[in-house]
């Protein structure tokens, strides 16, 4: 496999692609022209489904796919943007959104906001000076998302004391690791649903909703339906969403239609059908299933965090976070069953291990997770993937009864990974802690009593934490 017009650019021990023009040289790609010297920059891909499940594409083949396709700056002749803004009853649903002055292409606070998915993704390190950058990375808080947006009041004329906005203020995460997380969330979501199950075989029975060690609650079926009074942390349906701030998403697959859609107006296949074009901007079939399977390969293999720069004083900052509670909700690490990480189309969220069509092992590079001795993989992510009170000084304005509840921070990274908390609004780790409430209000405020020295023993902890030391250098090798 090859690349047309690349250089390979050293940054931080990683490599990162900068094309021009990206053409991989594979029969199924091809770049169609529609205009003097123009065409897709995607260059139409058109790997199907049916040729990854045949094996036709090795896992390598296909990352490399799934880096193109987040890497590459989309045009309308991919199908970027919505079509027409036909629908002022509803201004916020993809397909219809209007653009920012009318230019025609972006509109910035509520979504159309990037032209590539590494725009938000492409930090290894920002705390390093200068930054350096990784490809499936963080962002500062320049690249937040503005979702849902239906006012906004940037010079306080509304005399409320602040900028009001009344939407969701999102900074981007970054992806290292996520194949662990996902397949975590997978098995905890089979157990839960394993519980369902036993409740409804022994009616008026309170059943403890007990995964990995983290509790969701309770649910009891009583008078012929399920009581649901006793879930606590996540949906009524019982799945386990470990991505997104509010928890939200499932995969990573889910997520990555949502965002083509969001971000890009790029609508995927398994969202509106093959052969449709519901936006009205000329283009159909605009991501593939194919292609969103490779992207999802490509975003659940990339590199884990790691830990580093131990020491007496980082051993004794961990302590310290243990005994202030920090640990009851950022759980240093949790356990899979199986080192196999599944991909299944289409996803069924109740039923996560149905209609698999492909597996990775997580323990083999780049992924590299360390195994346990049960046959599955130690995930030291530091959270519970579970939602949280945050208190009222965290809330957001989105008009939802989950304005205050954010997923558990995962902490691996945190190092390297400034700004902080849902929306960067904290610039460091000490603003970042002070910050939280409600039910994380307990272990702020054993935090805030805590010695000067101890709370540099556990910044010197939290410090070890580090994003990858490099990310991708194997899919520029020859």
């Amino acid at each position: 496999m090859s690349q047309a017009g690349c250089s390979s650019i050293g940054i931080r021990g990683a490599t990162r692609v900068a094309c021009s023009c990206i053409v991989l040289m594979l029969p199924c790609i091809a770049l169609a022209v529609d205009g003097p010297g123009e065409g897709p920059a995607q260059g139409n891909i058109t790997i199907t489904q049916e040729e990854i499940e045949s094996g036709d594409f090795s896992l390598l083949e296909l990352r490399r796919i799934g880096r193109m396709i987040f890497s590459t700056p989309l045009n309308k002749l991919d199908g970027y943007g919505d079509g027409p803004h036909d629908n002022a009853e509803d201004p916020t649903t993809f397909g219809g959104r209007p653009t920012l002055q009318d230019n025609g292409t972006f509109l910035r606070v509520n979504g159309m906001d990037a032209q590539i998915c590494a725009e938000c993704h492409f930090a290894l390190s920002t705390r390093d000076v200068p930054v350096t950058l990784g490809i499936g990375g963080h962002a500062g808080a320049n690249s937040n998302a503005m979702f849902g947006t239906l006012d906004i009041d940037p010079d306080d004329s509304d005399g409320n004391g602040f900028a009001f906005f009344n939407g969701r203020f999102i900074n981007p995460p970054f992806l290292f690791g996520v194949g662990g997380v996902e397949l975590l969330g997978k098995e905890m979501t089979q157990d839960l649903q394993d519980l369902k199950q036993e409740a409804f075989d022994n009616p008026d029975e309170v059943i403890d909703l007990i995964t990995k060690g983290v509790s969701f609650g309770t649910i009891e079926f009583t008078g012929g339906a399920f009581d649901f009074g006793g879930v606590e942390g996540l949906d009524d349906d019982l799945v386990v969403r470990p991505f997104g701030r509010k928890g939200d998403n499932s995969t990573t697959r889910a997520f990555d239609i949502g965002a083509f859609q969001f971000h890009l107006g790029m609508q995927t296949v398994e969202a509106v059908g093959e052969g449709t074009d519901p936006d009205g901007d000329g283009v159909v079939n605009e991501v593939r299933i194919g292609a969103v399977s490779a992207l999802a390969t490509f975003n659940t293999t990339l590199e884990r965090p790691v830990k580093a720069g131990h020491s007496k004083v980082s051993k004794a900052g961990k302590e310290v976070f243990m005994s202030i509670g920090c640990a009851d909700c950022h759980i240093p690490q949790l356990t899979t069953n199986s080192k196999f990480l599944t991909f299944s189309f289409p996803e069924d969220e109740l039923n996560p291990f149905d209609n698999i069509f492909y597996e990775v092992d997580l323990t083999r590079k780049p992924t590299g997770f360390k195994s346990d001795k049960n046959g599955g993989v130690e995930v030291p992510m530091f959270s519970d993937l579970k939602r949280h009170d945050m208190g009222p000084d965290l809330e957001e304005s989105f008009g939802s009864d989950l304005d205050a509840f954010f997923i558990t921070a995962k902490l691996w990274g945190v190092a390297d990974s400034p700004p902080y908390l849902h929306d960067g609004r904290a610039l460091t780790l000490g603003d970042a802690i002070t910050m939280h409430g409600g039910e994380a209000a307990v272990a702020r405020d054993n935090f805030l009593a805590l010695s000067q020295d101890d709370i540099n023993k556990l910044l010197s902890f939290l410090l070890t934490l580090r994003t990858p030391e490099s990310v991708g250098s194997d899919l520029d090798e020859k």
